[in-house]
């Protein structure tokens, strides 16, 4: 299942009637003859029209006058934060903005190496937003190569995800780029809360990390958060 929002407009047609003095339904007289007077036309108000680019029942008011594509709730990003002080950045591209019962929202979570020099990142997962919760934990991030429970259209886990410990170290040559893709999903439901699906609303996602020779030494770690807010309507 999947949230959709119908909105049902109607118009009202105001029909006014003229009444006619001295004269009955077939337009003549009480004495069988004719009458020289004429009915007077009385203006009628014409039907409204308001239906105008309304959604078909599947689709999505987009705010603008306009209809989104059939499906649930689309993603939109409304703050990237700027690179930290450390020699990798961060890009976000949001690859799949509708959910529908085919995928849910996805976005590609692209790190480069913008140093002279080998660096190492950890943990390896993380940095790329998989298994991260957003700030209030109603909203995860999973590897979109993955199969997890969740209803096709839905996309609120049915189960809570397990995640290994081991801390994964990722080694990026200068100007090398890696890229992974992430799906979007609603945080299973502790028992006795109500299930739903995608909620709507504005999120904040916020990954640490850690850059350095890692494997090595602690002598060139360094510590770092970098992370971006989207909407969900």
């Amino acid at each position: 299942m999947s949230l959709t929002r119908r909105t049902f407009l109607g118009s009202t047609a105001l029909l006014s009637f003229g009444l006619l003095t001295g004269c009955v339904g077939n337009g003549g007289s009480d004495d069988g003859g004719t009458t020289d007077d004429e009915p007077t036309d009385t203006p009628t108000d014409e039907p409204t029209d308001t239906t105008d680019d309304l959604p078909d029942g599947n689709g999505t008011d987009d705010g603008a006058g306009g209809t989104r594509p059939s499906g649930g709730p689309g993603i939109s990003l409304v703050g990237v934060d700027d690179a930290p002080d450390v020699p990798v950045e961060h890009e976000i591209e949001i690859t799949e903005d509708l959910a529908n019962d085919d995928h849910p929202p996805q976005v590609r979570i692209t790190l480069t190496n913008t140093g002279d020099e080998t660096v190492e990142v950890g943990e390896g997962r993380t940095v790329f937003f998989q298994y991260v919760s957003d700030t209030t934990n109603d909203l995860i991030f999973l590897p979109a190569d993955g199969e997890y429970p969740a209803e096709a259209g839905c996309w609120r886990l049915e189960d809570h995800i397990a995640v290994t410990e081991e801390y994964r170290i990722l080694s990026l040559e200068p100007g090398e780029s890696r890229s992974e893709l992430v799906d979007l999903y609603g945080v299973a439901q502790s028992e006795g809360e109500e299930a739903s699906c995608l909620p709507v609303g504005e999120f904040r996602f916020e990954a640490n990390f850690a850059t350095g020779g890692l494997s090595e030494s602690d002598d060139d770690r360094r510590e770092a958060t970098w992370g971006f807010s989207l909407t969900l309507e």
